[in-house]
């Protein structure tokens, strides 16, 4: 699709945000003609909340790509889950013009790479700050810098990109840019007057901003008679157009109908189209040294063109290919399953769809006694799976069981064979010598007030003290290693709630450590129901299973003969609660009269249920599993200490 409204100095819609006014000098040069020393790769790194969409759009406003009357807020934010939750997912790279005021004449070309800024897209972040040379570290003027920015700042630091420290929101009446620009520049190791201020709200600053991006940020460094050599930074689906790849130029150059090929797989294609993104899609001749743009082919699978992999000409093409990126790896499992068992195709399709657009999400089909046909699928971690969820009912229309989230245990028998577990039905029985869990290590920043209410919430999940440090006189970094299996469930939540929302959470796996862990299984009438099996460690199991037999009495219908519910580990049941029988009353036409017609009665009865009992099944309504596996206090209470 072309873009309709590319900025045409022209027809300038009236401005309403003050310092905002459009600067699109007329001689923007074209993506296969643009000098390397004019370019400038730039990503902006920032917590969540802490306005970096919106600063995106002010810079949109400003280089004039984007007119007045197309602009809506969060532009680069495409998904109706991002706009409402406030998050951005997917990277976004835009191609900005901009005529510095410290040098006119030359339009120099700005390429901004709009990056996740929450801890389980990480590898979005990872392989946006590869195409860059610098980024802009965007920290909130009320809030200071959280555990995020923090993790991202480093990311950064080891890429060896240049950093151009901004406060932004300094119009609020709670901002406190002295304190926190002295925060800042003790973290980059600069002066606080070299920290930027702007209000991306009212676009104070931003021209200055991007003033400094052309003046600091180094142009990018290619050969450009070298073959061909671009790397893939994200790739998206479109049901039109097949895969949009969208890579930024090493060496070389691309053209238009030539074959390309992918270095990782060996696959060729014909490049259908190439150009770059101001916002909207702009075809181009080709793309030279150091231009980010995107590529189609007409490939239908986002798996052929991997993120992380070189893309090169197919005839002279290069022969080594860009090192440095790893494949994403799933941190959490958790088992989908359709309420409607007959929409299991549906659901087939929905994953393969979603997979097109998320190189991240791994899957399998798995079959549940109690839940049917599903999927057992791979997360990078909670908001992964939320949003994957979220989006698979919302686009697709489908009701799903999440079963509560696992993480992956490696287990070792005592005859020294292994056992990969992602779902708790899979844990071996027998002789256990080892289990192996995996750990992260999580770094917390909040308030010093809260240190102590921290440090006990982490004591309770297992976590080991590996530091302290203050960052100022009242805001301190506590670093813990925890087992990631304490911190999928309801951490967060708990952090949140103990801190009064000030404390931010970041964590990255350091490896694994053996831990006492068993299987908790629930037996419904002695029969197990995998769907309710949970590892959990020893010293929670029994907390946990007279939790969930207490909720599974509530929750199942009294059936004609009593129905014992029991928590067991191995064979040995730890809790037990029982549903009472519902019973005809036996004796109503009895009036007086002996008491042995009565005990007759009665022992037929008795006898009745008994053999009821033997040939008897119970079936766990629906609304059991969803209120245990869903709802918050019975997703808590599966999740709790696992």
């Amino acid at each position: 699709m072309e873009a309709t409204y590319r900025s045409d100095p022209r027809h300038k819609a009236p401005q309403e945000t003050g310092p905002c006014v459009p600067a699109t000098p007329n001689n923007v040069p074209e993506p296969s003609r643009t000098d390397p020393a004019l370019i400038r790769n730039f990503c902006i790194i920032a917590h969540i909340d802490h306005g970096k969409s919106t600063l995106a759009d002010r810079m949109l406003q400003l280089t004039g790509v984007v007119e007045q009357r197309q602009m809506r807020a969060q532009y680069l934010d495409r998904m109706d889950i991002e706009r409402e939750r406030g998050i951005t997912i997917k990277s976004q790279a835009v191609r900005l013009p901009w005529a510095p005021s410290q040098d006119p004449g030359n339009t120099h070309i700005l390429n901004m790479i709009d990056t996740p800024g929450h801890v389980d897209f990480t590898y979005e972040v990872s392989r946006s700050l590869a195409a860059c040379e610098g980024t802009v570290l965007l920290v909130d003027a009320a809030q200071g810098i959280e555990a995020q920015t923090l993790a991202n700042l480093y990311l950064a630091m080891e890429n060896d990109l240049t950093i151009i420290p901004v406060l932004n929101k300094i119009d609020l009446p709670a901002a406190q840019p002295e304190k926190f620009a002295e925060e800042l520049a003790n973290l980059v190791g600069c002066e606080p007057d070299d920290v930027l201020r702007v209000s991306a709200k009212t676009g104070l600053g931003v021209d200055a901003l991007l003033d400094r991006v052309v003046r600091e940020v180094p142009a990018p460094v290619g050969v450009k008679d070298a073959p061909a050599r671009a790397m893939i930074f994200d790739s998206v689906y479109d049901s039109y157009r097949g895969v949009v790849t969208y890579v930024r130029v090493i060496d070389g150059q691309l053209n238009k109908r030539e074959r390309i090929r992918m270095m990782s797989t060996g696959a060729t294609h014909e490049l259908l189209e190439i150009g770059t993104n101001s916002p909207e899609m702009l075809g181009a001749d080709g793309l030279g040294v150091g231009e980010v743009g995107y590529l189609i082919t007409g490939v239908k699978d986002v798996r052929q063109s991997k993120v992380g992999d070189t893309v090169t000409s197919q005839v002279k093409g290069a022969t080594d290919a860009l090192g440095g990126y790893k494949d994403p790896k799933p941190m959490v499992f958790s088992g989908l399953y359709p309420l409607d068992g007959s929409d299991y195709p549906e659901l087939r399709e929905a994953l393969d769809k979603l997979q097109l657009n998320d190189a991240a999400l791994v899957y399998e089909p798995e079959t549940s006694a109690a839940l049917g046909f599903g999927f057992r699928v791979g997360f990078l971690g909670l908001l992964h799976l939320d949003v994957i969820r979220e989006r698979l009912e919302r686009e697709f229309g489908l009701d799903l069981i999440a079963t509560a989230p696992n993480v992956v245990y490696r287990v070792v028998m005592e005859d020294r064979s292994e056992h990969v577990v992602t779902n708790p039905s899979e844990f071996p029985e027998g002789k256990i010598s080892d289990v192996y869990e995996p750990v992260v290590r999580a770094t917390v920043l909040a308030p010093t007030e809260f240190i102590g209410s921290i440090m006990e919430l982490c004591q309770t999940r297992r976590g080991t003290l590996l530091g302290m440090d203050y960052l100022s006189e009242d805001r301190v970094e506590i670093r813990y290693t925890l087992p990631l299996a304490e911190i999928v469930f309801d951490f967060f939540d708990q952090l949140k709630s103990k801190t009064r929302g000030y404390a931010s959470l970041d964590y990255e796996p350091t490896g694994e450590q053996t831990s006492s862990l068993v299987k908790v299984d629930i037996l419904l009438h002695g029969d197990k129901v995998d769907a309710f099996s949970a590892i959990t460690h020893k010293d929670a199991a029994y907390a946990y299973g007279v939790r969930l037999v207490a909720k599974l009495r509530e929750l199942i219908p009294r059936q004609a003969f009593e129905v014992p519910i029991q928590a067991a580990i191995g064979s040995r049941v730890i809790a037990r609660e029982t549903i009472r029988a519902i019973r005809k009353d036996v004796l109503a036409k009895c009036y007086g009269g002996d008491i042995s017609r009565k005990r007759k009665l009665l022992e037929k009865q008795k006898e009745g249920k008994k053999r009821m009992k033997m040939v008897g099944s119970v079936e766990v309504p629906q609304e059991a599993f969803i209120a245990v596996l869903s709802s918050d206090d019975g997703a808590g209470s599966a999740k709790s200490k696992k």
